[in-house]
């Protein structure tokens, strides 16, 4: 069913943008530079998790670049999810919303990541500036919803369903997003990789271009020390292998393939990342085999957020060709 016939969003906005919202955002991950320059796909120790969040800064609730973008914190209310739910929004140099409306791109953070990981460990804001000012990408909205370790899926909570019911109706009435397919692209980072792939496998209709950084995919099950067996999402009480299969990538395959519409994908990972740069090989053979447009990079480095930071202006540029 397309976007735009799915029933009515369930949605209530918070306007407000306050320190507090953006802090809570910042919370989770949004630790110093150089305590958190490694990301992990597999579960962090109590330790690690208690000495990021006492390291957390607060994030101001607008960054405001020198080229004159802006990275803001939201929070709307999802029924979904039975909570509020926030999200850190990029709005770049000149964003009128009276004179036009511009292509959004979805980000998903990794596991117990934090939505403005993007911004701290990426350096989203200033490659972003840069690409727009270049003309290389053009000038477009940037969405990153918090994760936590839901993995995108609805298990836990039902954060698919508020994604695609409330948040992108949210975008796409309260700012000047466009509404079309050629106007979505979707993009994630390990646990997020997960996700956008799911998503832009099982709704192609709705996107236009992906880009998977480090994805945290497995054609088969898991390794022992993945993140995905101890979150509590792919089983009630421990890792059911059902669960896992059932909504993990491969699963999605044949319909994907029958549905005639194609989603561009940028894959990329580490070299040291050796189990998800052989699954990312893999799925770009697949691909590719299948006359799937997709792009293979795999550079120097691990599960880190240098490795994805140096891969974003490609990823963007490559993604986001769609929406020109």
């Amino acid at each position: 069913m397309l976007f735009a016939n799915r029933r009515a969003p369930r949605v209530k906005t918070r306007l407000t943008v306050s320190l507090v919202t953006a802090g809570a955002i910042a919370a989770a991950h949004a630790a110093p530079q150089a305590a958190s320059t490694t990301a992990s796909e597999s579960m962090p120790g109590a330790t690690a998790v208690r000495h990021a969040a006492a390291s957390a800064k607060p994030m101001p609730a607008v960054l405001t670049s020198a080229a004159g973008s802006k990275v803001v914190a939201r929070t709307m209310h999802s029924e979904a999810l039975d909570r509020d739910w926030p999200y850190v929004l990029y709005l770049p140099p000149g964003y009128a919303p009276r004179d036009e409306r511009y292509p959004v791109l979805y980000l998903l953070h990794g596991n117990n990541g934090d939505a403005y990981d993007w911004i701290t460990q990426g350096r989203l804001q200033a490659i972003v500036d840069r690409l727009i000012a270049q003309r290389e990408i053009p000038p477009l909205l940037i969405v990153m919803p918090q994760g936590g370790t839901d993995w995108y899926v609805d298990r836990k909570e039902s954060i698919e369903t508020a994604f695609f019911e409330e948040l992108m109706p949210e975008i796409e009435t309260k700012y000047a997003a466009q509404t079309g397919r050629e106007g979505r692209v979707i993009g994630g980072v390990s646990m997020g990789g997960f996700g956008a792939l799911r998503y832009a496998m099982t709704r192609p209709q709705l996107f236009c271009g992906a880009m998977l950084l480090g994805p945290a995919i497995y054609a088969g099950a898991p390794p022992v020390a993945s993140a995905a067996r101890y979150v509590g999402v792919f089983g009630d009480r421990q890792f059911d292998p059902l669960v896992w299969r059932t909504l993990n990538y491969p699963a999605q395959w044949q319909t994907y393939m029958s549905r005639g519409l194609r989603v561009p994908m940028f894959i990329a990972a580490g070299d040291d990342d050796l189990r998800i740069q052989a699954e990312a090989s893999l799925l770009y053979t697949q691909l590719r085999e299948a006359k799937q447009p997709a792009e293979l990079r795999i550079i120097d480095g691990g599960h880190t957020w240098a490795v994805w930071s140096a891969l974003l202006a490609e990823g963007l540029k490559y993604s986001l060709a769609c929406t020109r």
